[in-house]
């Protein structure tokens, strides 16, 4: 029987030869290159939306005994230790031996045991957030209702029971475990009460400290800086009498006595907010008094249905979108640092796409095409490739210090020698970031003005538009995919960049936004915070390695959603001037 049929040849009898001519080797190795790169992509993003967003899951809490393995020579105690598990682990036996513990060899069917890192809370009292136990030596496990995660504004979480509510150092309120009288959350009133009076009293607080209070001392650095200026302009001190002085002396006291009378009205708040305290008890019976204040909320998860604990779940994540950081940035939320991040970003972008289009066009519709440009183009390929930390000590020494410096000196002569722009800050760390992206914009739109067909401008010319009004208005339009392109890149570049950041403006800590009510309203000389380098510090500056954890792959998540989101908004504006001007393009 003949194996071909209408003159072409069986699949199954071609030689190895004719299939790797035929081209479907190299089909299949790109769509595994392609089915690898997305697997790989979305292993990442879910391997940091489980272990980073887990976090916020209030688990049960467990209450256990510990026989505690020690080293030789020490006696083993027996531990009574309330918290969650945090992670576990598998590890032999003849590595707990190389690390000292006495274990006995007999006692284990198995060589390998089970350890968990038990998260116990409590760090002012047992100076520790986390211990590892071993699963053999763990016996009693029980879940109570009326145990307790205290989150505080300091020492981390408290782990426990609550005993008694105070007003005024008088117990109004005790539990008694043999009677079945133990603390609820839910249903405490008096709880209910006094944390509601803390949380109005705090915001109080906040409001005139960071509200009026900051506005005054805004007014006397301004009324400073006034007197600094005119004794510049004076050639000296302001003799007594002169009336610019009495002006602003009389600014000054009025600006004394409201800040007084704000002194005296904190004073007395802070005595109301000091009012009402939750004594709590450990797993080893020591009492421990915690004030209101000091208290973010209080959950009681082996009480909790699943509605429950998705709902609070839900507030703890947005309490982590929209709050400051505390406790060396291992709690609270990251609102500064995404806040830092977004601002930087647009205004990097501000900045190079104009610049880069700018030096596209020259490049190629204005300059004469010969060996100056193409030495410029193989300069700006070249610049592509530069480390980004030596854009950061360029954009130290030239951008802060000397650029900077020489504002302070034209502009800002009453501040110095304290810097205005001589410093770090937003603007030069924008700028840094758009001189590092700039070539990338520069060759992106300089291949999309290439791929205009010629006939396109000659006839725009030939039906008597100038150059100028065909660039504009017939060859930019055409060619804005292409600048859209090379804004995607550079904002993908330049979010994730921490090297240069590091020189040029970003901190660890700087919950005060660089955008406020005071005149001019956006402050591009403060330092601010980025999810990047916030990372970095989480990750491996943080004396609290085991709590710090969670927090980086939330934080690695959410900078890997900004960039998404932003890259996002980019395609969808480059999509739809693509369709716009597709007519014009053919």
């Amino acid at each position: 029987m003949a194996n071909t049929k209408a003159g072409k040849t069986n699949p199954k009898n071609r030689s190895v030869g004719q299939w790797i001519n035929s081209g479907d080797p190299w089909i299949w190795i790109y769509a595994g290159a392609v089915s690898i790169c997305v697997i790989t992509v979305l292993g990442l993003l879910l391997l940091l939306g489980v272990k980073g967003f887990g976090h916020f899951w209030p688990s049960d809490i467990l209450e256990v005994t510990y026989a505690e393995p020690v080293t030789e020579g020490q006696e083993r105690q027996v531990l009574s230790l309330i918290g969650e598990i945090a992670e576990s682990q598998e590890v032999s036996i003849a590595q707990l031996q190389s690390a000292g513990l006495v274990i006995n060899e007999a006692d284990h069917e198995e060589e390998i045991l089970t350890r968990y890192l038990f998260k116990v809370g409590n760090r002012d009292v047992t100076s520790r957030d986390f211990m590892w136990v071993l699963r053999p030596y763990l016996s009693e496990f029980k879940f109570p209702e009326d145990l307790v995660v205290i989150e505080r504004k300091e020492w981390g979480n408290f782990y426990g029971r609550i005993t008694e509510l105070k007003q005024h150092g008088i117990t109004i309120w005790r539990a008694n475990q043999s009677k079945g009288v133990a603390f609820d959350v839910e249903s405490n009133d008096i709880y209910g009460r006094s944390m509601q009076r803390a949380q109005a009293l705090q915001n109080e607080i906040e409001r005139i400290e960071k509200g009026t209070i900051g506005d005054i001392n805004h007014r006397f650095e301004r009324l400073r800086l006034q007197q600094r200026r005119d004794e510049l302009d004076y050639g000296g001190s302001l003799p007594i009498g002169h009336s610019k002085l009495a002006e602003l002396n009389a600014s000054r006291s009025l600006l004394d006595r409201e800040y007084k009378a704000l002194q005296l009205e904190l004073a007395e708040i802070y005595r109301e907010i000091e009012r009402d305290t939750i004594v709590v008890e450990t797993a080893d019976g020591q009492s421990l008094e915690i004030p209101y204040a000091k208290v973010v909320h209080v959950l009681q998860p082996n009480k909790m249905s699943v509605v429950q604990k998705s709902i609070t779940y839900c507030k703890l994540f947005f309490l982590f979108i929209t709050d400051d950081p505390r406790e060396a940035n291992t709690e609270g939320g990251i609102f500064p640092a995404i806040f830092g991040t977004v601002m930087m970003v647009v205004l990097m972008s501000v900045m190079v796409t104009p610049c880069g289009v700018v030096a596209a066009v020259y490049l190629h519709e204005y300059a004469k095409q010969g060996l100056v440009t193409r030495l410029i183009r193989i300069s700006v390929n070249n610049l592509a490739g530069v480390p980004s930390i030596v854009y950061g000590v360029f954009g130290l020494g030239f951008f802060v210090y000397f650029v900077g410096g020489n504002i302070d000196n034209a502009f800002f002569p009453e501040s110095l020698p304290a810097p205005t722009f001589g410093t770090p800050g937003m603007l030069w760390a924008s700028l840094t970031l758009a001189l590092l992206t700039l070539p990338v914009v520069i060759v992106a739109t300089e291949e999309g003005l290439a791929r205009i067909p010629r006939a396109v401008r000659e006839g725009s010319l030939a039906l008597g538009a100038t150059k100028a009004e065909t660039l504009w208005k017939i060859v930019l339009p055409i060619a804005s995919p292409a600048m859209m392109t090379g804004l995607i890149l550079a904002v993908a570049r330049a979010a994730g960049e921490v090297a240069p950041l590091m020189l040029v403006g970003v901190v660890k800590l700087a919950p005060s936004l660089p955008l406020d009510g005071h005149f001019p309203y956006v402050h591009l000389d403060q330092k601010f915070m980025h999810l990047g380098f916030h990372i970095y510090d989480v990750g491996f500056q943080s004396p609290n390695v085991e709590a710090a954890r969670p927090l980086v792959y939330a934080t690695s998540f959410l900078l890997v959603v900004i960039i998404a989101v932003l890259n996002f908004s980019a395609v969808t504006m480059r999509n739809h001037l693509r369709e716009k001007y597709k007519l014009l393009e053919s």
